[in-house]
């Protein structure tokens, strides 16, 4: 497992009993978490003793107890990177910590490299990656659906002092994206992209990665550079081994003799020595550098 172990403002305090106690900054958050299927470290006491608890209801959906006064939004960092924080509806809170492992990886190839890079982030959310990137001097277009997340990306790029970087905000579908993109000829040395495993389109479009992320990489490689640095696929999906997309992978670019590398990326709970909870996995491919 590729273990995201180097935050200071963010800890996964406890997991287990299908919920996990958080950290985020001075406030402590206790969400549901279908992986943490094992008991319990710490006590009752200290799993109430939380300023926000989402509750899961019946029908669907769900909703936050606030048992402390808790801001809308608040800021953390991770290294030298800043990101705001919201809890929304859906129990998210605007950022996925565990992708840590991605941004040192993706960080390190750019870094190698130095200024210039051009880096596409599909499926962007609020801007991880993007932020990432662009911190280790790459040029990043920023594309997701979602005006809101989009909007926070924006604010993540400028709360990490880097508002002068070159980084284009882009609300689309993801899928027509690219087809315009291969049009216009763009290519990208970096690609990272993190699809969801079922979604709809404003149009009615329905995305499955089961069915379209094979045709989609098709796609994707396209726009990758004749001399590429390096593409992270990250997914959620439980019902997809990420070997059968290291296959797509391998079959898509195996030709170019690239290195690809697969694992569970997930994050350690402070309350259990030696223990991690799952939170998806990731597919790597470098040139190697």
């Amino acid at each position: 497992m590729w273990v995201a172990d180097g935050w200071q403002d963010f800890a996964l305090l406890d997991a287990g009993e299908g919920e996990k106690l958080e950290r985020w900054g001075q406030y402590v958050v206790r969400r549901p978490d279908p992986q943490a299927i094992w008991p319990r470290a710490l006590g009752k006491q200290d799993w109430e003793q939380v300023d926000a608890w989402y509750h899961r209801s019946a029908s669907g959906g769900g909703h936050w107890e606030y048992r402390r006064r808790v801001p809308e939004m608040w800021q953390i960092g991770y290294r030298d990177l800043r990101f705001h924080i919201k809890l929304t509806g859906f129990k998210h809170t605007g950022l996925f910590p565990e992708q840590a492992v991605n941004w040192d990886w993706a960080s390190k190839h750019i870094r190698h490299v130095g200024k210039g890079v051009q880096v596409l982030n599909l499926f962007a959310y609020t801007g991880g990656a993007t932020v990432a990137c662009a911190a280790a001097g790459a040029d990043v277009v920023h594309l997701d659906a979602s005006k809101g997340m989009t909007q926070m990306a924006r604010e993540n790029i400028a709360a990490s002092g880097l508002a002068d970087r070159k980084v284009r905000y882009i609300v689309d579908d993801a899928v027509k994206f690219v087809e315009r993109e291969i049009r216009r000829g763009n290519r990208y040395q970096g690609i990272v992209l993190d699809p969801p495993s079922f979604g709809r389109g404003k149009a009615g479009e329905v995305w499955s990665i089961e069915r379209d992320l094979m045709p989609y990489l098709k796609r994707v490689k396209q726009l990758l550079d004749s001399r590429p640095l390096f593409v992270i696929v990250n997914t959620y999906a439980s019902g997809i081994s990420r070997y059968a997309i290291e296959n797509i992978m391998r079959i898509l670019w195996g030709e170019q003799r690239l290195q690809i590398t697969s694992s569970e990326i997930g994050l350690p709970v402070q309350a259990r020595q030696g223990v991690y909870l799952p939170a998806g996995y990731t597919i790597r491919m470098a040139s190697g550098q």
